[in-house]
């Protein structure tokens, strides 16, 4: 932290993003930092890989932010890129090769273990895996900085928290968050209308699709495991967003008998996002860097390649090993 306020104050450009797909918790940490680093006089561009999911649309991001897969184009001088909510530099491509060439200090502000079996992140990085979201962090580092909260910062920080945390059902066994959350509420930044944005405002079309999403469901083990893949064929037929899915999972880990979950979504034939969920008894980080990805040690995920009979074989088969179960030769599943 010392190194790298010292680094970010001797500084005057800066970019800052976060992973591909974001979410509410890298989001909120970016433009938290965004707000921040103006405030203290910094040129400071906003640049992510892709375009911002509509649930997130209440922090105004496309009036700060430019999107590189629209417009690939860098500042002519940056000092400092500040990379939020991951450490996986092959979550911010092409991107994040871009920047490279710029030669800027790189750092990643994360709260994700560092990969077993995957790219390494640069020595400055800030990473505190017991912080229950980045948005923690953030908070720290701008405090760090002795910079101002303000009702701007307050709700891009209140957001990050919100989120990662399932509205503070995810704390880590730390005050921490709650303690954080006093501080920002002391602003005027609406709560509840985050809240609502966040986890509310469902459309008609979106409960049609949980049903049919929800109805396919394959158990295994008693019902100890679930598997379920999704179509972007059919989030674009319900007038959805691929982010929309991600409600799917965290509403299958709410039956009771359920221990681990594994959902496929189907981006292009055979090229899956995975996403992986425990609920604290066994971790699956180790099963999502197997297939190449990465994450929590509880909620992780991955992009994998193959057949859905196969890719469902071998995720059986790595979940039964995390459960110490044998699996069935007739491959027989729970209805």
């Amino acid at each position: 932290m010392d190194q790298l306020t010292s680094l970010i104050l001797k500084s005057q450009d800066f970019v800052l993003s976060t992973h591909r797909n974001c979410d509410g918790d890298g989001l909120g940490a970016e433009l938290a930092l965004y707000y921040a680093l103006r405030k203290i006089g910094k040129s400071v561009s906003v640049i992510n890989v892709d375009q911002t999911p509509r649930r997130y649309q209440f922090l105004n991001p496309d009036d700060n932010i430019q999107y590189y897969d629209s417009s690939p184009h860098l500042p002519e001088k940056i000092d400092v890129v500040l990379i939020f909510d991951t450490n996986d530099e092959r979550l911010v491509e092409p991107l994040y090769s871009a920047l490279k060439k710029k030669h800027p200090a790189l750092v990643f502000v994360d709260h994700h273990p560092i990969l077993k079996k995957g790219p390494k992140p640069p020595p400055l990085s800030l990473i505190n895996t017991s912080a229950a979201s980045t948005g923690e962090i953030a908070f720290d580092l701008i405090r760090k900085l002795d910079i101002p909260l303000d009702v701007d910062i307050a709700r891009c920080l209140y957001t990050s928290l919100a989120f990662d945390t399932q509205l503070f059902r995810f704390i880590r066994s730390s005050p921490n968050t709650h303690l954080i959350c006093a501080e920002l509420l002391k602003f005027p930044i609406a709560a509840e209308t985050i809240h609502r944005h966040l986890f509310g405002n469902q459309t008609v079309q979106k409960m049609a699709y949980l049903a049919k999403a929800l109805g396919q469901i394959e158990y295994f083990f008693e019902g100890k495991v679930a598997l379920l893949r999704l179509r972007d064929e059919d989030l674009f037929k319900y007038q959805l967003e691929p982010e929309e899915s991600r409600d799917v999972v965290d509403m299958v880990m709410n039956i009771e008998t359920l221990e681990l979950a594994a959902l496929f979504r189907e981006e292009t034939k055979d090229i899956y996002k995975l996403s992986l969920r425990s609920k604290g008894t066994h971790e699956i980080l180790s099963v999502a860097e197997a297939f190449g990805g990465g994450g929590h040690m509880f909620a992780a995920g991955a992009t994998v390649h193959g057949t859905y009979a196969d890719l469902k074989t071998q995720m059986v088969q790595q979940l039964a090993a995390v459960l110490k179960m044998k699996v069935p030769s007739t491959s027989k599943k729970t209805k």
